[in-house]
């Protein structure tokens, strides 16, 4: 009996020596050209998220892997990867079981921008039904918020550079954007600020790395452990101010 017990023990003891530490499993990160928040740099990631991140991953003791890729490609591998994510991501009601959070990282204002010579007046969603098409950066957050709000005159395209484009060459009377990106992607787009105008904010959220249903809860609940950390012993304003001088920095919790 005593051998076959310590038979036994020495089976489970040598499966936990083989099974890899969870702290051992690197997470695979995904994020986006969305300067100043998360861009690359010579084929580094970058940003305000980019600096928060890797410091989460540190206090954590967690491995981790940064890659910055198209949108929809970020977005379609945290949501069926395990042990991914996806970062900045807005948290939305449609989005809400699709992934877990941790945040929030940024508080964003998204709305209908147009040239300065654009004079109608916008002031709801139902006036922006009426001037055209509009350009869009498919698959955003504000594109799925204004296709379920029954918006038919919306012209999604790859990414915020070519939505700036369409608008500089007239292509299209309105865009969407969020108030944090802008300014960069206007100055990649050849337009300075003050020849664009904001006509109608309609949208206020919250950023967060979102990751997938299957990376384990644990981790999930420790990097928002750590990032509330952060944010107590001012480590996260140190960055946030860093990157986004004069925005607005989000607290422990968004609003629900």
């Amino acid at each position: 009996m005593r051998s076959l017990l310590h038979c036994c023990l020495s089976v489970l003891l040598l499966g936990l020596w083989l099974a890899p530490p969870l702290s051992g499993e690197p997470l695979r990160l995904y994020s986006q050209e969305y300067p100043p928040v998360n861009f690359s740099v010579a084929g580094e990631p970058a940003g305000m998220a980019v600096e928060v991140v890797r410091e989460l991953a540190r206090r954590s003791g967690q491995p981790i892997s940064l890659e910055v890729v198209p949108w929809a490609r970020a977005y379609r591998e945290a949501r069926t990867r395990p042990n991914a994510g996806v970062f900045v991501a807005m948290r939305t009601a449609e989005r809400e079981p699709l992934f877990q959070w941790v945040g929030p990282i940024t508080v964003n204002s998204t709305g209908f921008y147009g040239l300065n010579d654009f004079t109608p007046r916008i002031d709801t969603l139902e006036d922006a039904r009426h001037h055209g098409q509009i350009a869009i950066p498919r698959e955003w957050y504000s594109h799925q918020l204004l296709l379920a709000e029954g918006f038919t005159n919306l012209h999604p395209v790859p990414g915020p550079d070519m939505v700036v484009q369409m608008l500089k060459h007239r292509r299209v009377k309105l865009m969407v954007m969020d108030n944090l990106g802008l300014p960069a992607y206007l100055a990649r787009g050849g337009l300075r600020d003050d020849e664009v105008k904001l006509l109608f904010s309609f949208l206020r959220s919250y950023s967060y790395i979102a990751f997938s249903p299957e990376t384990d809860p644990s981790v999930v609940a420790r990097w928002q452990e750590e990032l509330d950390g952060m944010k107590r012993d001012g480590s996260f304003a140190t960055i946030h101010h860093k990157w986004l001088p004069g925005a607005e920095m989000p607290g422990l919790r968004a609003p629900p």
